[in-house]
């Protein structure tokens, strides 16, 4: 609201006077987004293992025996022997693995709204006569 006072009796000027309302307002937004993911795997020893073994055995023999005496005598041995072993195994060792996975999420949202109101008045100079003994009137508040 802007008004000019003004007499045209006495050539007084009061010039402008100026009183209102203000209100400003304060919008403040603040937003942190993240994530994290991490996997993990981990597996053993796998082992395999064969073994054979095997064994054979032969004996030929002759036995002879003569005698020439009183009577004679006359023996003849005639022997095999034989032995044959086997043997097989097998091994197998398998250890277990693991897996693991992590996921985080997050999300963070600051928001501030402030409404300031201010009342103003303010007027500039006054003026009487033609000059002399001017006077400022300041801002004032209500």
């Amino acid at each position: 609201m802007s008004d000019a006072i003004e007499t045209g009796d006495s050539g007084t000027d009061y010039g402008h006077y100026e009183a209102g309302q203000e209100s400003a307002q304060l919008d403040q937004l603040h937003q942190v987004q993240g994530s994290e993911a991490d996997a993990q795997s981990q597996y053993g020893v796998y082992e395999a293992d064969h073994h054979a073994d095997e064994s054979t055995g032969y004996e030929h023999g002759t036995h002879v025996e003569f005698d020439q005496g009183p009577a004679v005598h006359y023996e003849a041995d005639d022997y095999t022997n034989y032995s044959h072993s086997a043997s097989e195994d097998d091994h197998v060792f398998a250890a277990e693995g693991s897996e693991s996975a992590h996921q985080a999420q997050f999300s963070q949202l600051d928001a501030l709204e402030q409404r300031l109101d201010a009342a103003f008045a303010q007027g500039t100079i006054l003026e009487t006569g033609g000059g002399a003994g001017a006077a400022e009137i300041g801002p004032a508040s209500s």
